[in-house]
This record gives C-alpha cells, structure tokens and sequence, in this order.
C-alpha cells in the first residue's frame, strides 16, 4: 500500500480538499505531474485543468483548477488555486461561457504578448473541457 501525504487546494473562496492522500495528479505550467509521498520540495506555477487526488481509502476526487501556484513540502502538497471547484459542481454551460470569454480576448487583445496569453488560456480552456468530459 502507498504511503499517505497531507494534501490541500484552497481557493480564494473556499478550502476544497485537506486530506490524507498516496498521489495528486495536477496541471502544473510545465506539464502534469504528479506527486506521492516523500517527493522532492518543489513550487511551481498552475495552469487550468484537472487535479485527481487519490485518498489514502482508494477513492479519487477530481477538481477543476484555473491558475495558481503548487507547493510541495515535507508537510505536504498545497494548491492555492486562483479558482478551483469540484468537477461534480461543474457545468458545461460555466465552462463553454470561459471559453467564450477567452476567445472575446484572443480577438481584443492589442498586443502580441496579450494575445500569446489569451491564446494559452484558451488552448488551457479547451484542453480542460475536454479532460472533465461534460
């Protein structure tokens, strides 16, 4: 059986998650990745996507992040979320209406820089959309 670890996702609204867990899978700036007990101290940055968190019973829950930073430590794993909400809570429309929001910005943006950034949340957007299956 896999060691546990402390595991938390706070957003600015709310404490999400604070449990015992063997993984959590999370879309970190660079990539998923994912982080078990003992791994190396490590802070990175958040992109949109989906977090699976594996509980030290077995079960699995799934969240949908926007943004933020990950800190992993000796205590533990912490995702502060610019915005997080359980997949289960999550709608379509919510989701389609980011998106639409997104590309509004892609087609606004008035420099190549803020374009590039409109086009990365949008790409993140719908890569999420797809990954949460509604």
């Amino acid at each position: 059986m896999a060691e546990s670890f402390q595991f938390e996702l706070v957003s600015p609204e709310r404490l999400l998650a604070s449990e015992a867990v063997t993984a959590v899978q999370a879309p970190g700036t660079d990539g998923y990745m994912t982080v078990m007990a003992r791994h190396a101290p490590l802070m990175t940055t958040l992109k949109a996507g989906v977090v699976v968190a594996t509980l030290a019973s077995g079960t699995e829950r799934r969240f949908f992040v926007r943004g933020g930073f990950a800190d992993v430590s000796n205590s533990g794993f912490t995702l502060l979320a610019e915005r997080a909400v359980p997949v289960e809570e999550l709608s379509a429309a919510d989701l389609d209406a980011e998106i639409r929001n997104a590309e509004e910005d892609v087609a606004d943006a008035k420099t190549p820089e803020a374009k590039t950034r409109a086009d990365m949340l949008l790409s993140e957007l719908r890569d999420s959309r797809a990954a949460v299956g509604i």
